[in-house]
């Protein structure tokens, strides 16, 4: 189980708490595509509705604004990429 109390900490939790995630979709046996597609989603709702919790993820939140969708896609990919190095 994920501990979301995890979430909204610092940017080295915050990366860890996506590696866990990306870890639990891959022990449920999701593709490493259609986890990149679950972070473009997941991209969109954040920088819509949660309020950036330290200085990293309001540089990520303000790329993301400033991005195309060809751009996110590519934050996206890079998220889990940094996601899976951090587990």
């Amino acid at each position: 189980m994920l501990d979301l109390s995890k979430a909204n900490t610092s940017w080295e939790n915050w990366k860890k708490y996506l590696g866990q995630a990306m870890e639990f979709a891959e022990e449920l046996g999701i593709s490493r595509d259609k986890i990149q597609q679950y972070a473009m989603t997941a991209g969109s709702i954040l920088a819509d509705n949660v309020q950036p919790a330290n200085p990293e993820q309001k540089v990520l939140k303000e790329l993301w604004d400033v991005a195309d969708r060809d751009e996110q896609e590519v934050i996206a990919r890079l998220m889990t990429k940094l996601a899976s190095r951090s587990r």
